[in-house]
C-alpha cells in the first residue's frame, strides 16, 4: 500500500516563500484559463477543496462573469473517523453548508452558478473511479475548462477525482487542469516531484486574499479540535496558512 505523505505539520509555509522554483512559476491570467464564452467546470472532491485550491480563482470567474459549475464527488462524511461527535451523518449535512457558507463569502450567490452534488463515498472514490468518470462524462462539454485536483496531490480521493477528471474531460475534449492542495504540505520547496514546466500562477489582490481567507473560516468542523476524540483539527493552522499565498498554482 502507497504510503500516506500527509503527516505532521509538512513544510512550512516561510519555505515555500523562500522557493526558488515558485519564485519562477510564470503569471497567467483568469481570462486565458477560461476565455469568453467557456464554462469553468471545478471537480472538488470534499466540501471545502474548491476553496482552498481555487477560492480566489472563483472570484476571478466571477468578476469575468463567466458561467461556473461545481462538482462537489464527495459529501466529506469520513473527515472524522470514530468521533461520537462528528458522525458521518452530521458530517454530510454539515460540510456541504459549509461551502455554501464559504461560496456566499466569496460574493458568489448560488443562485448564479450550477452546483451538483455525486454522493461519492469519501475516502473510498479510487474504488469507484470508472464511475466517477461516466458521472462527470454527463456533465461536460467540449468547450469546458475542467478545473481538478491533481492526480498526484498524495490524497488518494484527490489523486482519484483527478484521474477520472483527465479522463472524462479528454473524452469530450475539453479542457482540464489540476491545482496542487495537498502537494503543499508533502513537497519541498525544490522538489522535482512537481511538475514546474506546467506551474502557472494566478495572482490574487489584497481584496481576493481577504475573501479567500474569510471563505476558509466556514469550514469549522474542520478547523476546530473534535470535541469527543480531542483530536487535533483537520486543517491545521500550518495547512490554512500554506493555502493563502497571495496567488494559486494551476499545472496546465
Amino acid at each position: 500500500m502507497k504510503a500516506n505523505p500527509i503527516q505532521g505539520q509538512g513544510t512550512s509555509p516561510q519555505a515555500w516563500r523562500a522557493s526558488r522554483h515558485l519564485a519562477q512559476v510564470p503569471d497567467m491570467d483568469c481570462t486565458q484559463l477560461v476565455p469568453a464564452g467557456s464554462r469553468a467546470v471545478i471537480v472538488s472532491p470534499h466540501p471545502d477543496d474548491e476553496i482552498l485550491g481555487c477560492g480566489g480563482l472563483l472570484q476571478l470567474l466571477a468578476r469575468e462573469q463567466r458561467q461556473v459549475l461545481l462538482i462537489s464527488v464527495t459529501d466529506g462524511g469520513a473527515s472524522h473517523p470514530d468521533s461520537g461527535y462528528w458522525t458521518p451523518q452530521r458530517l454530510s449535512v454539515v460540510r456541504p453548508l459549509e461551502s455554501a457558507d464559504a461560496l456566499k463569502r466569496l460574493g458568489l450567490p448560488l443562485n448564479q452558478m450550477q452546483w451538483v452534488h455525486g454522493g461519492f463515498p469519501d475516502t473510498g472514490v479510487a474504488a469507484r473511479e470508472h464511475e466517477l468518470q461516466l458521472f462527470l462524462s454527463t456533465y461536460l462539454q467540449p468547450s469546458d475548462v475542467v478545473f481538478t485536483t491533481w492526480s498526484e496531490d498524495g490524497h488518494s480521493d484527490h489523486e482519484a477525482v483527478g484521474r477520472a477528471s483527465l479522463a472524462a474531460a479528454r473524452s469530450c475534449g475539453a479542457k482540464v487542469h489540476e491545482i496542487p492542495v495537498w502537494a503543499w504540505h508533502w513537497a519541498n520547496p525544490e522538489d522535482p516531484r512537481l511538475p514546474w514546466e506546467r506551474a502557472r500562477k494566478l495572482q490574487l489582490d489584497k481584496w481576493a486574499q481577504a475573501r479567500k481567507r474569510h471563505a476558509i473560516q466556514a469550514f469549522a468542523s474542520q478547523l476546530y479540535s473534535d470535541p469527543d476524540t480531542g483530536h487535533e483539527p483537520v486543517l491545521s493552522a500550518t495547512t490554512v496558512e500554506r493555502l493563502q499565498q497571495p496567488f494559486e498554482v494551476v499545472f496546465l
